[in-house]
């Protein structure tokens, strides 16, 4: 059996190419819809291990709404990246046209992390 998550984004094209590039994960499996527009199915592995999925979110998909009827937020915990410089650069491509919620910073179970809610509205917890 085998188990990682799907989240459903606006841009599917785009969210898949910089998820590619903030964890060095390349695309294995995609299914793209009808008009060549969007991903119906699009899977992301990173060293041959599955690591994400993703397909394009349908309408009406209006966060505001989500956050009204629901108390928390799902957060993506990504760790053991490695190395320092794994999680600086997933930060730095997941912040740009996202929100910092935690800069990168030490905790003490972790010498590297931080928060980060990227611009298709998926939230990360990345760490070393």
């Amino acid at each position: 059996m085998k188990n990682y998550t799907q989240v459903y984004v606006k841009n599917s094209f785009e969210a898949a190419k910089m998820y590619c590039k903030a964890f060095g994960a390349e695309i294995t499996r995609e299914f793209i819809n009808e008009h060549n527009t969007a991903y119906d199915h699009c899977e992301l592995s990173v060293n041959g291990e599955g690591f994400l999925a993703l397909a394009e979110a349908s309408n009406p998909c209006d966060i505001n709404i989500v956050h009204k009827y629901k108390w928390t937020t799902m957060t993506f915990n990504v760790f053991e990246m490695g190395t320092e410089a794994a999680v600086y650069n997933a930060f730095r491509v997941l912040s740009d046209g996202g929100v910092i919620i935690e800069p990168i910073h030490e905790l003490p179970w972790s010498k590297c992390c931080a928060t980060v809610i990227d611009k298709f509205e998926v939230c990360w917890w990345i760490s070393i």
